[in-house]
């Protein structure tokens, strides 16, 4: 007789809420000794009870824990998350309104920090993927992929115009240029860059990235390659995902994100079936990371994106009209 198989472990459903003073920061709360990941810093909330309805079982935990009446919050990630010993779902909404002043109702900690000045590193794995979802920003513009190594000037030009108009992320993807060439541009354009805080990203350039002190966006032929993270936390690491197992793969490896396309039909990929925005996002909640919709999307189209649990669209020619 075959062996019998193990019962599959309860997913638990744990809500988590983001609140923002009104200097943009956002407040953490650190798990106490005796507790599961003690003394790591999470974002504020806890389990739903059976029969609980989602938003109802985070206004009660933030009531409980901080002192605080929830008035109104909207949907911002939801992270599957799994441990040796148990499964979490972190049901994550930012909270845009509520009652009172947060305090310490359990004896933990409290502390308010920006988005921008977290170490990632004091975070648990699952509250790692949430400070992503806000520090991330709604569009992800790709450079297209037939400019010409002899463009190298128009192109310097169009994305500094791209990043001074306050474009806060860019993908530099230019297969037809030697990697040096594509290193040199990313160089030039990184004091710029810099100034007005946009994270730029070189395409499968690990070294190049690691060098320079950038992001990487990595081909998803580079996932089943890797066994690690290619980059510290402080440099930005995507991932080009097509299925869910490459998104598992990515979040294996500490992506801070992943494009997860087509979408919808494109030109320059005609005979591949698209994903349609159901499946899209039934991929995208079973992530755990931020995903960004690309193939046939615009940036017109970054509230139904939303609506389909993506961070935002990604995406190539219809970034670049303007």
């Amino acid at each position: 007789m075959p062996a019998p198989t193990a019962p599959k472990p309860v997913v638990m459903h744990v809500m988590a809420g983001v609140l923002r003073d009104p200097d943009g920061r956002v407040l953490l709360t650190q798990r106490p000794p005796g507790k599961h990941l003690a003394g790591l810093w999470e974002f504020p909330g806890g389990k739903l009870e059976p029969g609980e309805e989602p938003l109802a079982g985070l206004a009660r935990e933030l009531h409980e824990e901080l002192g605080i009446t929830l008035q109104r919050a909207e949907p911002l990630i939801r992270v599957p998350c799994h441990y040796p010993d148990r499964e979490l779902l972190l049901d994550t909404w930012q909270v845009a309104q509520w009652e009172d002043m947060p305090q310490s109702r359990e004896g933990q900690a409290l502390q308010w920090l920006h988005p921008s000045g977290i170490d990632p590193a004091i975070l648990t794995l699952a509250d790692r993927a949430i400070l992503q979802a806000l520090r991330l920003p709604a569009r992800y513009p790709i450079t297209p992929a037939d400019v010409p190594p002899d463009q190298r000037g128009v192109w310097f030009e169009r994305i500094g115009r791209m990043i001074e108009r306050g474009e806060p992320m860019l993908q530099l993807r230019l297969p037809l240029w030697p990697r040096e060439l594509v290193r040199e541009l990313a160089a030039g354009l990184l004091p710029l860059a810099r100034h007005h805080d946009t994270q730029l990203l070189l395409n499968g350039d690990i070294e190049g990235a690691r060098s320079l002190g950038i992001g990487v966006h990595l081909k998803s032929t580079q996932l089943s390659e890797l066994s690690e993270r290619p980059l510290p936390l402080q440099q930005l690491v995507g991932a080009s995902c097509h299925e869910a197992l490459q998104l598992a793969q990515a979040s294996r490896l500490g992506a801070d994100f992943a494009t997860l396309s087509p979408v919808a039909g494109t030109p320059s990929h005609p005979q591949t079936p698209p994903l349609g925005w159901s499946t899209f996002q039934s991929l995208a909640e079973a992530a755990a990371l931020p995903v960004y919709a690309l193939g046939g999307t615009a940036p017109s189209q970054i509230t139904q994106a939303r609506q389909h649990s993506a961070q935002g669209v990604a995406g190539i020619r219809e970034f670049w009209l303007a």
